[in-house]
């Protein structure tokens, strides 16, 4: 059964790929290679994972015909969005929430890697209500 911990769990392992590429890369490339590094070093770890998957747009079970389009769902419940820009702006981090609710996901990572270090300056790491109804 899902929980928070193996959630969290996934989660650690999902950002120590993000500061290998990092290590790897450091800042000011365009987000399409460290996604791809990423892609690469998520596999190397075991996960599952789902590049640029289309999320519809549901509103009151109908499909309203939009589509978003996420970079990589991991294990089927994280969404990682990725940026490699100068500030994380509040609308990512609506976009990221968007994304996490309309795909019903319990968790998300923020990773922007543009920057000298993910944990302390690009990582943000977002919940759902979905998140808070696993067991610990």
């Amino acid at each position: 059964m899902l929980s928070q911990t193996q959630i969290n769990n996934d989660s650690y392992r999902i950002v120590g790929c993000a500061i290998e590429v990092h290590r790897n890369l450091g800042p000011g490339l365009l987000e399409s290679v460290y996604q791809s590094c990423l892609i690469h070093e998520l596999k190397e770890a075991g996960l599952k994972i789902i590049p640029q998957l289309y999320v519809p747009v549901i509103y009151k079970d109908t499909n309203l015909g939009g589509m978003l389009k996420l970079d990589i769902l991991v294990n089927d419940w994280i969404i990682v969005e990725l940026k490699a820009v100068e500030a994380v702006l509040p609308l990512y981090k609506a976009q990221l929430l968007s994304y996490l609710k309309l795909a019903c996901k319990p968790k998300g990572l923020l990773i922007n890697f543009n920057c000298e270090n993910i944990v302390k300056e690009g990582l943000v790491p977002l919940v759902t209500e979905e998140f808070a109804k696993l067991p610990k």
